[in-house]
């Protein structure tokens, strides 16, 4: 036992010497090479914080108007029309303002808006007057404080319509406008200053008369559509910014159904009071049947034998009353009141149609084609099935002519929709009579229970922004 005690007695003072350094100059090495690590990184951080002391103690010495010299500078303005998009000028961005995203709201317009949060604060610029080239016209965006040279600052707010067709037909003029009303309701019906109209990038500067006077009607004033005339002198280069300006270019993108149907609700009860058309107008089993014919192109072959199968028919049926109206003749206060009358419009294909939005919710659509427009007419011919459908009415089909004037080339030709698209329509008094029938019968039908029911239209309930 005592023999043992000093192998102990070594083993344990081994153990206590191995925590130390039995070779002290690469230990020495090391805590130099620690020290000389930190002292490094310490100069370098020393330096970085030297160099940002100096950057921001130029930057308050320096002349704030050198500063928005250099904003201004930097204001870069791209063509409106992008034309790298040429091939698909409606998908994504378009090529209206391509580089630009659109604020997105479940169930809201798709918009931009300057200024605003996606802007950083800045505002809307454009220049170029161009009628003919859109990728010569061109837009920036720029902050308040530091204008592009020789701007002009425009007060108010400002609608940018852009529209892929045109503004003088009243069907593409009001899809281009519509999104402009949602957008009035949901910001506390706040009203343009002026409109900027641009087609494919082309400054226009002229909205069809009859959608002019919705207009007016709807915001309380004349639409000024700015022609900027007065801008220095016809001096294209000169830019203009906008205090305040919203930017559409899908339409009416984005909106839910209900939303479509609280806008064309707006104009219309707008439009009727602007009208003086008294809302109080007939009696609630009164059927109001209007015939709204054309003249020329897709007009009716015989108008004395059409009238007179819809006059039979709405003689059959107790407190139905047909009228007959040519939508060229009438201003447009006739119409909105001939449309307030009227439960079901029956009328061939043609931007006479757009009026079936100054219907009653609920109201009814007959709809007539010539020739050959199913096959060749494309997605535009179902336009006004659509429209019934945002506007709350209800499209009750449509009626092809199977006979007209015969095409040269095969029938699915591209050639043929140049001989069918202004052609006449005939009828068949046969289908005209029994599809007439049934439409009479549902809205008498509906009528009588909405009269049980007490339900109040929507088109009668007190404008709002009155």
């Amino acid at each position: 036992m005592d023999k043992s005690s000093p192998r102990l007695v070594r083993s344990k003072s081994f153990k206590q010497d191995s925590n130390l350094c039995y070779f002290p100059k690469p230990c020495l090495y090391m805590l130099a090479l620690c020290i000389t690590l930190l002292l490094l990184s310490q100069i370098q951080s020393l330096q970085q914080w030297r160099n940002l002391v100096f950057k921001y103690r130029t930057l308050a010495t320096q002349d704030p108007e050198s500063i928005s010299q250099k904003l201004r500078d930097s204001v870069t303005f791209l063509p409106l029309k992008d034309l790298r998009f040429s091939n698909q000028p409606l998908e994504g961005h378009t090529w209206f303002m391509s580089s630009m995203y659109d604020t997105r709201e479940e169930g809201e317009v798709q918009h931009q808006q300057f200024p605003s949060e996606s802007s950083k604060a800045r505002l809307l610029c454009l220049k170029g007057r161009d009628t003919h080239d859109g990728s010569r016209n061109y837009y920036a965006l720029a902050w308040p404080e530091a204008l592009p040279p020789n701007a002009t600052l425009m007060k108010g707010l400002t609608f940018v319509a852009y529209n892929h067709y045109v503004f003088d037909n009243i069907w593409h003029g009001l899809s281009a406008v519509m999104p402009f009303v949602a957008w009035h309701r949901k910001n506390n019906c706040e009203s343009p200053t002026r409109w900027v109209l641009y087609y494919r990038g082309e400054l226009r500067f002229v909205m069809a008369a009859w959608l002019n006077t919705l207009m007016e009607a709807t915001f309380g004033q004349t639409p000024y559509i700015e022609g900027f005339k007065d801008i220095g002198d016809g001096d294209d280069s000169r830019p203009v910014c906008f205090e305040k300006a919203v930017v559409m270019r899908h339409d009416g993108g984005g909106m839910s159904r209900e939303r479509r149907m609280e806008a064309y609700d707006h104009v219309r009860c707008k439009a009727r009071v602007y009208c003086n058309v008294s809302l109080e107008r007939r009696g609630s089993h009164d059927i109001g049947m209007t015939l709204l014919m054309r003249t020329g192109p897709r007009s009716f072959r015989n108008d004395t034998a059409v009238v007179g199968i819809f006059e039979k028919e709405c003689s059959k049926v107790q407190g139905c009353r047909l009228m007959v109206a040519y939508s060229n003749n009438l201003t447009v206060c006739e119409q909105v009141k001939l449309m307030s009358l009227t439960d079901i419009l029956i009328s061939p294909h043609g931007a006479q149609l757009t009026n079936m939005f100054l219907m009653d919710r609920n109201s009814s659509v007959m709809e007539f084609f010539p020739k050959g427009w199913l096959k060749l007419a494309g997605a535009g011919q179902y336009v006004f099935h659509w429209m019934a459908g945002w506007s709350g009415m209800r499209h009750r089909g449509v009626w092809r002519d199977p006979d007209g004037e015969n095409c040269p080339y095969s029938d699915d030709d591209p050639r043929c929709m140049s001989i069918y698209k202004n052609g006449l329509i005939g009828h068949n008094e046969t289908h005209f009579a029994e599809w007439t029938k049934n439409v009479l019968n549902d809205v008498k039908t509906k009528k009588f229970e909405e009269e049980a029911s007490k339900q109040e239209s929507a088109s009668n309930k007190t404008c709002e922004c009155s």
